[in-house]
């Protein structure tokens, strides 16, 4: 099973939704009202590697609780995942053993080259 994880309120998470024409075989989440689960983000550590790497540091209240200032391990980072949907790098696309974190070009050109393929 394949899901998309975004927020509805995000811009940039529609626009990309939009742009890569998802399957109704995908199913899509809204992070604010289906807030990830333990076993949703080791799922996802276990295809990423990390948690830092779902992890935005452009969040806002990654910036407002001064967690730069801070050294975070692994822990902190699964801790903040499952306290707040803010601190996902979004939109995810996972599917199997396939992961697309974030909205730079190049990740969303891969999404929808693996998106084509199926």
């Amino acid at each position: 099973m394949c899901f998309f994880y975004y927020l509805e309120t995000c811009d940039t998470c529609q626009r990309i939704r939009k742009e890569l024409n998802l399957p109704e075989s995908i199913a899509q989440v809204d992070i604010k009202k289906q807030p990830l689960t333990a076993q949703q983000l080791e799922a996802l550590k276990a295809v990423s590697g990390s948690y830092e790497a779902l992890f935005s540091k452009r969040a806002q209240l990654y910036s407002q609780r001064k967690l730069k200032e801070k050294n975070l391990t692994e822990s902190d980072f699964k801790k903040l995942l499952l306290e707040h949907y803010t601190f996902l790098k979004r939109p995810v696309l996972f599917c199997e053993s396939q992961l697309f974190i974030g909205n730079t070009a190049k990740v969303i050109a891969e999404a929808k080259a693996f998106l084509h393929e199926q």
